[in-house]
Protein backbone atom coordinates (compact mmCIF):
# COMPACT_ATOMS: atom_id res chain seq x y z
CA UNK A 1 0.00 0.00 0.00
CA UNK A 2 3.06 2.24 0.34
CA UNK A 3 3.27 4.41 -2.76
CA UNK A 4 6.76 5.62 -2.06
CA UNK A 5 8.13 3.58 -4.93
CA UNK A 6 11.40 4.84 -6.47
CA UNK A 7 10.59 3.22 -9.79
CA UNK A 8 7.28 5.09 -10.23
CA UNK A 9 7.12 8.07 -12.62
CA UNK A 10 4.05 10.05 -11.68
CA UNK A 11 2.15 13.07 -12.85
CA UNK A 12 1.83 15.91 -10.41
CA UNK A 13 -1.58 17.36 -9.65
CA UNK A 14 -2.73 20.89 -10.44
CA UNK A 15 -0.55 21.20 -13.51
CA UNK A 16 2.75 21.08 -11.62
CA UNK A 17 5.77 19.63 -13.38
CA UNK A 18 6.13 15.97 -12.44
CA UNK A 19 9.41 14.81 -10.90
CA UNK A 20 10.05 11.05 -10.80
CA UNK A 21 10.99 9.98 -7.30
CA UNK A 22 13.66 7.65 -8.67
CA UNK A 23 15.33 10.67 -10.32
CA UNK A 24 15.49 12.41 -6.93
CA UNK A 25 17.07 9.36 -5.32
CA UNK A 26 19.55 9.05 -8.21
CA UNK A 27 20.50 12.67 -7.55
CA UNK A 28 21.11 11.87 -3.88
CA UNK A 29 23.28 8.90 -4.85
CA UNK A 30 25.32 10.95 -7.31
CA UNK A 31 25.82 13.87 -4.95
CA UNK A 32 26.99 11.65 -2.09
CA UNK A 33 29.36 9.68 -4.34
CA UNK A 34 30.85 12.99 -5.48
CA UNK A 35 31.10 14.31 -1.91
CA UNK A 36 33.24 11.36 -0.82
CA UNK A 37 35.69 12.19 -3.59
CA UNK A 38 35.51 15.96 -2.96
CA UNK A 39 36.16 15.50 0.76
CA UNK A 40 39.27 13.46 -0.06
CA UNK A 41 40.49 16.22 -2.37
CA UNK A 42 39.86 18.85 0.32
CA UNK A 43 41.80 16.82 2.89
CA UNK A 44 44.67 16.37 0.45
CA UNK A 45 44.91 20.05 -0.50
CA UNK A 46 44.45 21.51 2.99
CA UNK A 47 46.06 19.01 5.34
CA UNK A 48 48.76 17.38 3.24
CA UNK A 49 49.32 18.35 -0.40
CA UNK A 50 50.31 15.07 -2.06
CA UNK A 51 53.66 14.68 -3.70
CA UNK A 52 54.13 13.22 -7.15
CA UNK A 53 54.68 9.81 -5.58
CA UNK A 54 51.84 9.90 -3.04
CA UNK A 55 49.22 11.62 -5.20
CA UNK A 56 48.14 8.51 -7.14
CA UNK A 57 47.97 6.50 -3.90
CA UNK A 58 45.54 8.94 -2.28
CA UNK A 59 43.50 9.17 -5.49
CA UNK A 60 43.06 5.38 -5.61
CA UNK A 61 42.10 5.26 -1.92
CA UNK A 62 39.50 7.98 -2.42
CA UNK A 63 37.98 6.22 -5.44
CA UNK A 64 37.83 2.86 -3.63
CA UNK A 65 36.20 4.60 -0.68
CA UNK A 66 33.59 6.24 -2.91
CA UNK A 67 32.66 2.89 -4.46
CA UNK A 68 32.62 1.16 -1.05
CA UNK A 69 30.43 3.90 0.42
CA UNK A 70 27.98 3.67 -2.49
CA UNK A 71 27.64 -0.10 -1.97
CA UNK A 72 27.38 0.11 1.81
CA UNK A 73 24.92 3.02 1.73
CA UNK A 74 22.69 0.98 -0.55
CA UNK A 75 23.03 -2.05 1.74
CA UNK A 76 22.07 -0.22 4.95
CA UNK A 77 19.10 1.48 3.27
CA UNK A 78 20.40 5.05 2.89
CA UNK A 79 18.49 5.33 -0.37
CA UNK A 80 15.28 3.64 0.74
CA UNK A 81 12.18 5.76 0.47
CA UNK A 82 11.65 6.32 4.18
CA UNK A 83 15.23 7.65 4.48
CA UNK A 84 14.41 10.40 1.99
CA UNK A 85 11.68 11.87 4.19
CA UNK A 86 13.03 11.10 7.70
CA UNK A 87 16.15 13.04 8.63
CA UNK A 88 16.79 10.86 11.69
CA UNK A 89 16.76 7.66 9.62
CA UNK A 90 18.80 9.30 6.87
CA UNK A 91 21.54 10.48 9.22
CA UNK A 92 21.68 7.15 11.03
CA UNK A 93 22.11 5.20 7.79
CA UNK A 94 24.54 7.63 6.16
CA UNK A 95 26.68 7.74 9.32
CA UNK A 96 26.63 3.94 9.53
CA UNK A 97 27.71 3.63 5.89
CA UNK A 98 30.50 6.20 6.30
CA UNK A 99 31.88 4.68 9.52
CA UNK A 100 31.73 1.18 7.97
CA UNK A 101 33.53 2.48 4.88
CA UNK A 102 36.29 3.85 7.09
CA UNK A 103 36.63 0.56 8.97
CA UNK A 104 36.73 -1.28 5.64
CA UNK A 105 39.60 0.92 4.41
CA UNK A 106 41.52 0.50 7.66
CA UNK A 107 41.13 -3.28 7.46
CA UNK A 108 42.09 -3.31 3.79
CA UNK A 109 45.18 -1.22 4.48
CA UNK A 110 46.21 -3.58 7.30
CA UNK A 111 45.76 -6.71 5.16
CA UNK A 112 47.68 -5.18 2.23
CA UNK A 113 50.34 -3.79 4.59
CA UNK A 114 49.83 -0.37 3.00
CA UNK A 115 48.73 1.64 6.02
CA UNK A 116 52.24 3.12 6.49
CA UNK A 117 51.90 4.82 3.10
CA UNK A 118 48.98 6.96 4.26
CA UNK A 119 49.20 10.01 6.49
CA UNK A 120 47.10 9.54 9.60
CA UNK A 121 46.48 13.28 9.72
CA UNK A 122 45.11 13.14 6.17
CA UNK A 123 42.97 10.09 6.95
CA UNK A 124 41.43 11.65 10.06
CA UNK A 125 40.84 14.94 8.26
CA UNK A 126 39.17 13.12 5.37
CA UNK A 127 36.96 11.14 7.74
CA UNK A 128 35.74 14.27 9.53
CA UNK A 129 35.35 16.33 6.34
CA UNK A 130 33.53 13.56 4.51
CA UNK A 131 31.17 12.93 7.41
CA UNK A 132 30.35 16.61 7.74
CA UNK A 133 29.70 17.01 4.01
CA UNK A 134 27.56 13.87 3.79
CA UNK A 135 25.37 14.79 6.76
CA UNK A 136 25.01 18.41 5.63
CA UNK A 137 24.11 17.31 2.13
CA UNK A 138 21.49 14.87 3.38
CA UNK A 139 19.98 17.61 5.56
CA UNK A 140 19.59 19.87 2.52
CA UNK A 141 18.25 17.02 0.37
CA UNK A 142 15.70 15.98 3.01
CA UNK A 143 14.40 19.54 3.33
CA UNK A 144 14.12 19.78 -0.48
CA UNK A 145 12.35 16.43 -0.88
CA UNK A 146 9.93 17.19 1.95
CA UNK A 147 9.04 20.49 0.30
CA UNK A 148 8.38 18.75 -3.03
CA UNK A 149 6.22 16.17 -1.26
CA UNK A 150 4.13 18.89 0.42
CA UNK A 151 3.55 20.42 -3.01
CA UNK A 152 2.24 17.07 -4.28
CA UNK A 153 4.97 16.72 -6.89
CA UNK A 154 5.27 12.96 -6.31
CA UNK A 155 1.57 12.23 -5.88
CA UNK A 156 -0.15 9.54 -7.91
CA UNK A 157 -3.79 10.13 -8.80
CA UNK A 158 -5.58 7.12 -7.35
CA UNK A 159 -9.17 5.96 -7.77
CA UNK A 160 -10.83 3.43 -5.46
CA UNK A 161 -13.26 0.98 -7.01
CA UNK A 162 -15.67 -0.04 -4.29
CA UNK A 163 -17.52 2.55 -2.22
CA UNK A 164 -18.61 0.17 0.54
CA UNK A 165 -17.15 -0.13 4.05
CA UNK A 166 -13.94 -1.63 2.69
CA UNK A 167 -13.36 1.31 0.33
CA UNK A 168 -14.17 3.80 3.10
CA UNK A 169 -11.66 2.18 5.42
CA UNK A 170 -9.02 2.20 2.68
CA UNK A 171 -9.62 5.90 2.02
CA UNK A 172 -9.31 6.68 5.72
CA UNK A 173 -6.01 4.79 5.86
CA UNK A 174 -4.65 6.73 2.87
CA UNK A 175 -5.79 10.10 4.22
CA UNK A 176 -4.29 9.50 7.67
CA UNK A 177 -0.92 8.09 6.55
CA UNK A 178 1.51 10.95 5.93
CA UNK A 179 4.23 8.95 4.20
CA UNK A 180 2.02 8.04 1.22
CA UNK A 181 2.31 10.10 -1.97
CA UNK A 182 -1.28 9.71 -3.13
CA UNK A 183 -4.04 12.02 -4.28
CA UNK A 184 -7.45 10.36 -4.09
CA UNK A 185 -9.49 11.44 -7.13
CA UNK A 186 -12.66 9.63 -6.08
CA UNK A 187 -14.64 6.42 -5.67
CA UNK A 188 -16.27 4.31 -8.36
CA UNK A 189 -18.85 1.59 -7.83
CA UNK A 190 -21.46 -0.29 -9.87
CA UNK A 191 -23.97 -0.14 -7.01
CA UNK A 192 -25.28 3.37 -7.59
CA UNK A 193 -28.87 2.52 -6.71
CA UNK A 194 -28.62 3.75 -3.12
CA UNK A 195 -26.66 0.81 -1.74
CA UNK A 196 -23.52 2.95 -1.39
CA UNK A 197 -23.24 6.58 -0.18
CA UNK A 198 -22.46 9.46 -2.51
CA UNK A 199 -19.15 10.22 -0.76
CA UNK A 200 -16.72 9.09 1.92
CA UNK A 201 -14.51 11.47 3.94
CA UNK A 202 -15.45 14.25 1.53
CA UNK A 203 -14.36 12.23 -1.53
CA UNK A 204 -17.22 11.78 -4.04
CA UNK A 205 -18.42 8.64 -5.79
CA UNK A 206 -18.09 9.56 -9.48
CA UNK A 207 -19.77 6.67 -11.25
CA UNK A 208 -19.64 3.04 -12.28
CA UNK A 209 -16.95 0.88 -13.89
CA UNK A 210 -17.66 2.36 -17.32
CA UNK A 211 -17.10 5.87 -15.95
CA UNK A 212 -13.85 4.69 -14.35
CA UNK A 213 -12.66 3.26 -17.66
CA UNK A 214 -13.44 6.56 -19.36
CA UNK A 215 -11.51 8.52 -16.72
CA UNK A 216 -8.51 6.23 -17.20
CA UNK A 217 -8.69 6.63 -20.98
CA UNK A 218 -8.82 10.39 -20.47
CA UNK A 219 -5.49 10.32 -18.61
CA UNK A 220 -6.87 11.47 -15.26
CA UNK A 221 -5.94 8.39 -13.21
CA UNK A 222 -2.57 6.76 -12.57
CA UNK A 223 -3.67 3.85 -10.40
CA UNK A 224 -6.80 1.98 -9.35
CA UNK A 225 -7.18 0.17 -6.06
CA UNK A 226 -9.96 -2.40 -6.02
CA UNK A 227 -11.61 -2.47 -2.60
CA UNK A 228 -14.10 -5.33 -2.81
CA UNK A 229 -14.63 -8.25 -0.42
CA UNK A 230 -12.43 -11.16 -1.42
CA UNK A 231 -15.39 -13.47 -0.93
CA UNK A 232 -17.11 -11.85 -3.94
CA UNK A 233 -14.78 -13.75 -6.25
CA UNK A 234 -16.88 -13.64 -9.43
CA UNK A 235 -17.49 -9.89 -9.20
CA UNK A 236 -13.86 -9.28 -8.32
CA UNK A 237 -12.61 -11.21 -11.36
CA UNK A 238 -15.04 -9.41 -13.67
CA UNK A 239 -13.91 -5.96 -12.48
CA UNK A 240 -10.21 -6.80 -12.61
CA UNK A 241 -10.64 -8.39 -16.03
CA UNK A 242 -11.92 -5.13 -17.51
CA UNK A 243 -9.41 -2.92 -15.68
CA UNK A 244 -6.56 -5.14 -16.87
CA UNK A 245 -7.12 -3.76 -20.38
CA UNK A 246 -6.06 -0.26 -19.27
CA UNK A 247 -2.46 1.04 -19.01
CA UNK A 248 -2.55 1.87 -15.28
CA UNK A 249 -1.45 0.05 -12.17
CA UNK A 250 -4.17 -2.11 -10.63
CA UNK A 251 -3.95 -3.15 -6.99
CA UNK A 252 -6.15 -5.16 -4.66
CA UNK A 253 -6.83 -3.76 -1.20
CA UNK A 254 -6.80 -6.04 1.86
CA UNK A 255 -10.05 -7.75 2.70
CA UNK A 256 -12.07 -5.94 5.36
CA UNK A 257 -11.05 -8.40 8.06
CA UNK A 258 -7.38 -7.83 7.20
CA UNK A 259 -7.40 -4.09 7.84
CA UNK A 260 -6.43 -4.63 11.47
CA UNK A 261 -3.03 -5.72 10.10
CA UNK A 262 -2.95 -3.24 7.22
CA UNK A 263 0.27 -1.59 8.37
CA UNK A 264 2.20 -4.85 8.51
CA UNK A 265 4.84 -5.58 5.83
CA UNK A 266 4.27 -8.24 3.20
CA UNK A 267 7.18 -10.51 2.20
CA UNK A 268 7.57 -13.42 -0.18
CA UNK A 269 7.72 -16.93 1.21
CA UNK A 270 9.05 -18.52 -1.95
CA UNK A 271 6.59 -17.19 -4.51
CA UNK A 272 3.75 -16.77 -2.01
CA UNK A 273 3.21 -13.38 -0.31
CA UNK A 274 2.74 -13.58 3.45
CA UNK A 275 2.12 -10.82 5.98
CA UNK A 276 4.62 -10.26 8.78
CA UNK A 277 2.61 -9.61 11.92
CA UNK A 278 5.51 -9.23 14.37
CA UNK A 279 9.29 -9.29 13.91
CA UNK A 280 11.73 -10.33 16.59
CA UNK A 281 13.31 -6.99 17.54
CA UNK A 282 17.07 -6.50 17.78
CA UNK A 283 17.90 -9.82 16.13
CA UNK A 284 20.68 -11.11 13.90
CA UNK A 285 23.66 -8.77 13.55
CA UNK A 286 21.87 -6.13 15.63
CA UNK A 287 21.76 -8.54 18.58
CA UNK A 288 25.53 -9.08 18.35
CA UNK A 289 26.13 -5.31 18.15
CA UNK A 290 23.85 -4.68 21.12
CA UNK A 291 25.56 -7.40 23.20
CA UNK A 292 29.02 -6.04 22.37
CA UNK A 293 27.87 -2.51 23.21
CA UNK A 294 26.55 -3.67 26.59
CA UNK A 295 29.70 -5.54 27.57
CA UNK A 296 32.06 -2.75 26.52
CA UNK A 297 30.03 -0.04 28.27
CA UNK A 298 29.67 -2.15 31.42
CA UNK A 299 33.42 -2.86 31.65
CA UNK A 300 34.35 0.78 31.01
CA UNK A 301 31.75 2.02 33.50
CA UNK A 302 32.93 -0.34 36.24
CA UNK A 303 36.53 0.72 35.61
CA UNK A 304 35.60 4.39 36.00
CA UNK A 305 32.97 4.01 38.74
CA UNK A 306 34.63 1.25 40.78
CA UNK A 307 36.04 3.58 43.44
CA UNK A 308 32.84 5.68 43.79
CA UNK A 309 30.86 2.46 44.17
CA UNK A 310 33.16 1.35 47.00
CA UNK A 311 32.63 4.71 48.73
CA UNK A 312 28.85 4.37 48.31
CA UNK A 313 29.01 0.87 49.81
CA UNK A 314 30.94 2.23 52.80
CA UNK A 315 28.41 5.06 53.29
CA UNK A 316 25.52 2.57 53.30
CA UNK A 317 27.18 0.39 55.95
CA UNK A 318 27.91 3.42 58.18
CA UNK A 319 24.42 4.88 57.76
CA UNK A 320 22.28 1.88 58.72
CA UNK A 321 22.68 -1.81 59.58
CA UNK A 322 22.12 -4.41 56.89
CA UNK A 323 23.62 -5.57 53.59
CA UNK A 324 25.08 -3.17 51.03
CA UNK A 325 23.21 -4.67 48.10
CA UNK A 326 19.52 -5.31 47.63
CA UNK A 327 18.49 -8.14 45.31
CA UNK A 328 14.97 -8.34 43.98
CA UNK A 329 13.17 -10.66 41.55
CA UNK A 330 12.35 -9.03 38.20
CA UNK A 331 11.17 -10.25 34.80
CA UNK A 332 13.62 -9.95 31.95
CA UNK A 333 13.91 -10.94 28.30
CA UNK A 334 11.16 -13.34 27.22
CA UNK A 335 9.61 -12.99 30.71
CA UNK A 336 12.47 -14.96 32.26
CA UNK A 337 12.95 -14.13 35.98
CA UNK A 338 16.28 -12.85 37.29
CA UNK A 339 17.63 -11.08 40.35
CA UNK A 340 18.41 -7.39 39.88
CA UNK A 341 21.19 -5.79 41.96
CA UNK A 342 20.80 -2.36 43.55
CA UNK A 343 22.44 -0.49 46.38
CA UNK A 344 20.20 -0.83 49.42
CA UNK A 345 18.30 2.42 49.97
CA UNK A 346 15.78 1.26 52.59
CA UNK A 347 16.12 0.00 56.15
CA UNK A 348 16.93 -3.68 55.77
CA UNK A 349 13.97 -4.83 57.87
CA UNK A 350 11.46 -2.82 55.78
CA UNK A 351 12.56 -3.66 52.24
CA UNK A 352 10.14 -5.84 50.28
CA UNK A 353 10.78 -8.68 47.90
CA UNK A 354 7.14 -9.57 47.19
CA UNK A 355 3.97 -7.45 46.93
CA UNK A 356 6.09 -4.42 46.11
CA UNK A 357 4.91 -0.95 47.14
CA UNK A 358 6.85 1.66 45.16
CA UNK A 359 8.71 4.32 47.10
CA UNK A 360 6.95 7.64 47.44
CA UNK A 361 8.04 11.12 48.42
CA UNK A 362 9.30 11.27 52.05
CA UNK A 363 8.95 7.49 52.35
CA UNK A 364 9.85 6.48 55.91
CA UNK A 365 11.41 3.25 54.67
CA UNK A 366 14.20 5.11 52.84
CA UNK A 367 17.46 5.78 54.68
CA UNK A 368 19.33 9.10 54.61
CA UNK A 369 21.98 7.79 52.23
CA UNK A 370 19.28 5.95 50.32
CA UNK A 371 17.37 9.17 49.65
CA UNK A 372 20.46 10.71 48.07
CA UNK A 373 21.15 7.59 46.02
CA UNK A 374 17.57 7.52 44.74
CA UNK A 375 17.56 11.21 43.77
CA UNK A 376 20.77 10.76 41.77
CA UNK A 377 19.91 7.22 40.51
CA UNK A 378 23.25 6.00 41.87
CA UNK A 379 21.45 3.10 43.51
CA UNK A 380 21.15 1.55 40.02
CA UNK A 381 24.93 1.27 39.46
CA UNK A 382 25.25 -2.37 40.68
CA UNK A 383 23.07 -3.36 37.74
CA UNK A 384 26.24 -3.12 35.66
CA UNK A 385 26.90 -6.60 37.09
CA UNK A 386 23.53 -7.71 35.68
CA UNK A 387 24.67 -6.37 32.31
CA UNK A 388 27.92 -8.36 32.48
CA UNK A 389 25.89 -11.42 33.47
CA UNK A 390 23.71 -11.06 30.37
CA UNK A 391 20.41 -10.44 32.18
CA UNK A 392 20.22 -6.72 31.36
CA UNK A 393 21.33 -4.12 28.84
CA UNK A 394 22.70 -0.68 29.56
CA UNK A 395 19.76 0.85 27.65
CA UNK A 396 16.32 -0.74 27.51
CA UNK A 397 12.90 -0.80 29.21
CA UNK A 398 13.30 -0.62 32.98
CA UNK A 399 12.59 -3.94 34.76
CA UNK A 400 9.61 -3.96 37.09
CA UNK A 401 8.66 -6.44 39.76
CA UNK A 402 5.69 -8.61 38.75
CA UNK A 403 3.68 -7.45 41.78
CA UNK A 404 4.10 -3.70 41.14
CA UNK A 405 0.84 -1.77 40.80
CA UNK A 406 -0.40 1.39 39.11
CA UNK A 407 -3.49 2.99 40.56
CA UNK A 408 -4.00 -0.08 42.73
CA UNK A 409 -3.97 -2.50 39.78
CA UNK A 410 -1.21 -4.82 38.61
CA UNK A 411 0.68 -3.54 35.58
CA UNK A 412 -0.40 -6.59 33.58
CA UNK A 413 -4.05 -5.85 34.44
CA UNK A 414 -3.83 -2.25 33.28
CA UNK A 415 -2.23 -3.22 29.95
CA UNK A 416 -2.95 -6.64 28.49
CA UNK A 417 0.05 -6.24 26.16
CA UNK A 418 2.40 -5.14 28.95
CA UNK A 419 4.55 -8.25 28.42
CA UNK A 420 5.58 -6.87 25.01
CA UNK A 421 8.25 -4.90 26.90
CA UNK A 422 10.02 -8.22 27.45
CA UNK A 423 10.85 -8.65 23.77
CA UNK A 424 14.26 -7.16 24.62
CA UNK A 425 16.47 -7.19 27.70
CA UNK A 426 15.60 -4.63 30.38
CA UNK A 427 17.98 -1.72 30.81
CA UNK A 428 19.61 0.37 33.51
CA UNK A 429 18.26 3.45 31.75
CA UNK A 430 15.65 3.81 29.04
CA UNK A 431 13.83 6.09 26.63
CA UNK A 432 10.84 6.45 28.96
CA UNK A 433 13.05 7.50 31.85
CA UNK A 434 14.96 10.22 29.97
CA UNK A 435 11.65 11.57 28.63
CA UNK A 436 10.45 12.16 32.19
CA UNK A 437 8.45 8.97 32.78
CA UNK A 438 10.43 7.68 35.73
CA UNK A 439 9.81 7.26 39.41
CA UNK A 440 6.53 6.18 40.95
CA UNK A 441 3.77 4.96 38.60
CA UNK A 442 0.91 5.87 40.91
CA UNK A 443 -1.61 6.28 38.08
CA UNK A 444 -2.56 4.16 35.10
CA UNK A 445 -1.84 7.07 32.76
CA UNK A 446 1.80 7.17 33.87
CA UNK A 447 2.14 3.44 33.24
CA UNK A 448 0.61 3.74 29.77
CA UNK A 449 2.96 6.60 28.85
CA UNK A 450 5.97 4.63 30.07
CA UNK A 451 4.79 1.58 28.12
CA UNK A 452 4.34 3.64 24.93
CA UNK A 453 7.87 5.01 25.20
CA UNK A 454 9.28 1.53 25.83
CA UNK A 455 7.58 0.16 22.71
CA UNK A 456 8.86 3.11 20.68
CA UNK A 457 12.40 2.29 21.79
CA UNK A 458 11.98 -1.39 20.91
CA UNK A 459 10.63 -0.62 17.44
CA UNK A 460 13.20 2.08 16.64
CA UNK A 461 16.36 0.71 18.24
CA UNK A 462 19.75 1.61 16.83
CA UNK A 463 23.18 1.98 18.37
CA UNK A 464 22.91 5.74 17.78
CA UNK A 465 19.58 5.80 19.62
CA UNK A 466 21.26 4.08 22.58
CA UNK A 467 24.02 6.68 22.74
CA UNK A 468 21.44 9.45 22.50
CA UNK A 469 19.58 7.94 25.47
CA UNK A 470 22.84 7.72 27.41
CA UNK A 471 23.56 11.40 26.76
CA UNK A 472 20.05 12.29 27.91
CA UNK A 473 20.60 10.08 30.98
CA UNK A 474 23.61 12.16 32.04
CA UNK A 475 21.42 15.28 31.88
CA UNK A 476 18.63 13.51 33.80
CA UNK A 477 21.06 12.50 36.57
CA UNK A 478 22.38 16.06 36.89
CA UNK A 479 18.86 17.50 36.85
CA UNK A 480 16.75 14.76 38.44
CA UNK A 481 12.95 14.72 38.29
CA UNK A 482 10.42 12.32 39.81
CA UNK A 483 13.11 10.29 41.60
CA UNK A 484 12.64 9.54 45.28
Amino acid sequence: MNELNPRTVVAAPSGKTAIPLDAVILTVRTVEFALVIISGMIASSVLMPPTVESGPVYSRIVFVAAVAFAVLAETVGSYDIEAQFSLRQAWQRVATAWVTTTLFLVTLGFLLKASDQVSREWAFGWFMTGGALLLSSRLAMTIWVRRLKRQGIFNQRVAIFGAGPQGARLANYILTTDKLTITLVGFYDDRLDGRVPTSHHGIPVHGNLTALMAAIRGGGIDQVIVALPWSAEARLQAVVGRLALTPVRIRLAPDLASFVFARRPVVLLGDMPVMTLFERPISGVDAWVKAAEDRVLAVLSLAVLGLPMLLIALAIRLDSPGPVFFRQAREGFNNRPFRVYKFRTMHHNRAQDTEIVQASRRDSRVTRVGALLRRTSLDELPQLMNVLGGDMSVVGPRPHAASTRAGGRLFSDVLSSYAARHKVKPGITGWAQVCGWRGQTDTEEKLIKRFEHDLYYIENWSIWFDFYVLCRTVVAVILPRNAF
